[in-house]
């Protein structure tokens, strides 16, 4: 699988997936660029040569209000990008410690910095060197010398482009905020969606998933009931068992939720998880009565990891059940042909080993500790395999 991920990699390359529940929900994408909302678009001129960004500076501040930062070398850029919030970088190429196409890459692979527009200028003529530029992540390549109109309209192009960007970002922040609430509404769930999507990345990986899989799993941990902001608080925490009424609207929070994050089309790998994590291998689930391999891999894979910390989770009703008690309900529920028998196996064998937690004991609200929690995971298995104890994992998972 050419897009397979090392566990150690995957969470250094994802956007935190929740930011301020506070933030306006954009009426749609921004036609102005980011220094029309009041602030100031903010360029990163990078450039050996001080007369170069002083020709940049001149043609650009005679069509808007930019904030400039300077820098004479591709390490000193690296430095201001790490303490600046910045919306456009232009870049000469030719650079004395690194070269323009390098520099492309280590903002690519950076995870603050892959969708940050870069336009390239250089005296550098031909297709060659373009075509670097842009395979290395460029999003516009200019040669000299360029008329200052053409300068202007492409830094003004490329401004858009964030706006739309970070409109999207912001948009998605919302429906995440909004899953958050949905916890909120009930204690059990305020951490159960943090291990939720950690326990299906972690399944996932054992199964040897893509990195753009691994990101829809661990989406699809936070989301998955977000239609259950719909359902009132009546039915959603009544004491009581629900009447077939009842039971019929609350079974409508997986429909409930696949409409509300449709039209994010970022979130169209997540929308089966939302609304098949409750079908069942037999056909006896809902909303549409799946059977077998029919059911969505990812929404098989978040139910056994939803069921499972349901069991060991205490709640008012009930106590916490032990891994093996889980591990015996869960094989109860393959043998009534509610699950997946190959996923309950393979997850029971994570189990059987503690390496779900072993992981999860690692994983904090703050998004560092989760990185190191994938770390260890990679090193788990490595240890296990050089004793030949582990369980057997793909090899391009460790490679």
């Amino acid at each position: 699988m050419s897009d397979a991920v090392r566990p150690s990699e995957f969470f250094n390359h994802l956007t935190p997936p929740v930011r301020s529940p506070f933030s306006a929900i954009p009426a749609g994408l921004s036609a102005q660029p980011p220094q029309d909302d009041g602030r100031r678009g903010r360029l990163l001129l990078v450039d050996s040569l001080e007369i170069n960004r002083r020709l940049a500076k001149s043609v650009l501040r005679s069509s808007g209000q930019y904030e400039f930062f300077e820098a004479a070398t591709g390490r000193a850029a690296l430095e201001i990008l790490a303490r600046q919030s910045i919306d456009l970088v232009i870049l000469d190429i030719m650079m004395p410690d690194i070269s323009g196409p390098e520099f492309c890459r280590r903002l690519r692979g950076n995870r603050k910095t892959q969708l940050l527009p870069i336009l390239i200028i250089t005296n550098m003529q031909g297709a060659e060197h373009e075509v670097l530029g842009i395979d290395a992540g460029a999003d516009e390549y200019l040669t000299k010398p360029l008329h200052p109109s053409v300068l202007r309209a492409r830094v003004r192009a490329l401004l858009r482009h964030k706006s739309a960007i970070d409109s999207l970002d912001e948009a998605e922040s919302i429906l995440f905020a909004l899953a958050q609430a949905v916890e909120a509404r009930d204690s059990y769930t305020a951490e159960h969606c943090q291990r939720l999507a950690t326990y299906s990345v972690t399944l996932g990986v054992a199964l040897g998933l893509s990195r753009p899989e691994l990101v829809a799993l661990y989406r699809g941990g936070f989301l998955h009931d977000i239609g259950k902001i719909s359902i009132p608080d009546s039915i959603l925490h009544g004491r009581n068992s629900l009447t077939d009424a009842e039971w019929v609207i609350m079974k409508q929070h997986t429909t409930r939720g696949e409409e509300i994050c449709r039209p994010m089309k970022s979130l169209a790998p997540v929308l089966p998880i939302i609304r098949s994590h409750h079908e069942k291998w037999d056909g006896s689930g809902y909303p549409d009565g799946l059977t077998g391999e029919n059911i969505p891999l990812h929404a098989r894979i978040l139910q056994i990891v939803d069921i499972f910390d349901a069991i060991i989770t205490e709640r008012t009703y009930k106590r916490a059940f032990t891994v093996e008690e889980a591990t015996a309900v869960m094989e109860q529920e393959v043998a009534r042909g509610w699950r997946d028998p190959e996923l309950v196996s393979l997850f029971v064998s994570l189990l059987s080993r503690n390496i779900l937690e072993s992981t999860a004991s690692l994983i904090d609200t703050d998004w560092p500790e989760v990185s190191t929690m994938l770390r260890t995971f990679q090193a788990m298995h490595t240890n296990v395999q050089g004793t030949g104890q582990g369980i057997e994992m793909p090899k391009f998972v460790l490679q």
